[in-house]
């Protein structure tokens, strides 16, 4: 089976191309045709993080090109000599699910009209969660490309995308095995946007045992290197500079572990934010030393918090496997703090962190999810922002509760 992948969930345009066999013994071989991303985030730093008006505008300046140049590097790219002619039943649904994008319904028709229909089986396009804008311009466009070319469209959840990457373990020529998961298994979702301990029983079934109450991880990392004056996106660069700081066995500055010992596996990062503005304010001269200092606590706080959950909930639900996923994953203390506990604690358990190209958004983890979701194809996607892999769970988001605060 072969996949378009269209991921605009946030700020990087992800198209993939992916092929996929079974293989037996648990695995899966994914075949990589093509797989590009286009970053927005140099874009974005001038505001500190990602605006979603701003996100929205540059997906539909993007997405048609670079479709086309993963239909190239995919080789499935054939000019014909005469123009396709849209029928006028397809000219009115493409003109209806382009009305607010009429720029995008010329670039559609000036790119796609031209070539021959190409040996796609069906589109899998993230419908949530998300920047709601973002997401419109990815399911528009994956939705007009069913209707040019009469195959199924297959919405994703981007979360399931990020537990999926994970379990790929890449091999020569752009090849990958997807292992399926000893059940039951325990996922960690840690990004700009999420932070949840996802349970999955079986396979496709979620259960969420825990979520952050305010701000995500990743939001954290952005506003704590806001407050010290470090670039967007701020993750990166709060793990570059505690990397200098001194392994001192009491930190000058230290901060707290909100919720470590609550008794549930909800997280809270509001609190350890805040703690870090304070202790900013009282410092007259923020030196690089000292901004290092603060770094390494709040890397370390919130990466106690992170492990100290996730292995309380691998005891309790005497998981198999620990899956980590999301862009934060790419931290060095978060992947080595992972590596040596659970080592320690659950030798017999098996941990898998994606690689770091994997770790951000990308059209191959919505293409994966893709392959699993094939026999659920929709006619009508729509995008949602709060999209949950589980219908319930005990605490909604903030998002959550000022989305149903406006209606």
């Amino acid at each position: 089976m072969r996949i378009l992948a269209i991921e605009t969930s946030c700020d990087e345009t992800g198209i993939a191309i992916l092929e996929s066999r079974e293989t037996g013994n648990r695995l899966h071989s994914i075949t990589m045709r093509s797989n590009i991303i286009l970053s927005q985030a140099s874009l974005h730093a001038q505001y500190g993080g990602v605006f979603p008006a701003v996100a929205r505008r540059e997906h539909a300046k993007a997405i048609i090109p670079v479709i086309i140049q993963a239909l190239k590097e995919a080789g499935l790219t054939k000019t014909v000599k005469k123009a396709r002619v849209l029928t006028m039943r397809e000219e009115r649904t493409l003109g209806k699910i382009f009305h607010k994008e009429p720029v995008l319904l010329d670039d559609f028709r000036a790119a796609l009209l031209s070539i021959k229909i190409p040996a796609i089986d069906a589109i899998a396009v993230t419908a949530g969660p998300g920047l709601e804008p973002a997401l419109w311009v990815g399911i528009n466009t994956a939705t007009a490309l069913g209707v040019l070319w009469s195959i199924p469209v297959i919405p994703v959840n981007h979360m399931e995308g990020h537990i999926l990457a994970s379990l790929l373990s890449p091999k020569n020529n752009n090849k990958f095995t997807l292992t399926t998961p000893k059940f039951p298994t325990l996922a960690l979702l840690i990004s700009g946007g999420h932070t949840e301990l996802v349970l999955m029983p079986r396979a496709g079934t979620y259960k969420i045992l825990g979520q952050t109450r305010d701000d995500a991880v990743g939001e954290a990392f952005d506003k704590v290197a806001r407050m010290l004056g470090l670039p967007y996106p701020g993750g990166p660069e709060i793990s570059r500079i505690a990397e200098t700081a001194p392994k001192l066995a009491t930190p000058p500055y230290p901060l707290p572990r909100p919720m470590l010992k609550s008794g549930d596996f909800d997280f809270s990062f509001a609190g350890l934010k805040t703690a870090v503005l304070y202790t900013v304010k009282k410092i007259e001269n923020l030196t690089p030393e000292i901004k290092a200092s603060i770094a390494k606590e709040f890397e370390d706080s919130a990466t106690e918090i992170l492990l100290t959950k996730t292995l309380a909930a691998a005891k309790k639900y005497k998981v198999r496997e620990i899956v980590l996923g999301g862009g934060v994953t790419a931290n060095k203390k978060i992947r080595a703090a992972f590596q040596n506990a659970v080592a320690e604690n659950f030798p017999e358990t098996t941990l898998f962190i994606p690689g770091h190209e994997l770790s951000t958004d990308n059209g191959l983890m919505i293409g994966v999810a893709g392959f699993l979701r094939a026999s659920k194809p929709k006619k009508t996607i729509r995008a949602q922002g709060t999209m949950r892999l589980a219908k319930s769970s005990r605490h909604p988001t903030l998002a959550e509760l000022r989305k149903k605060k406006k209606m």
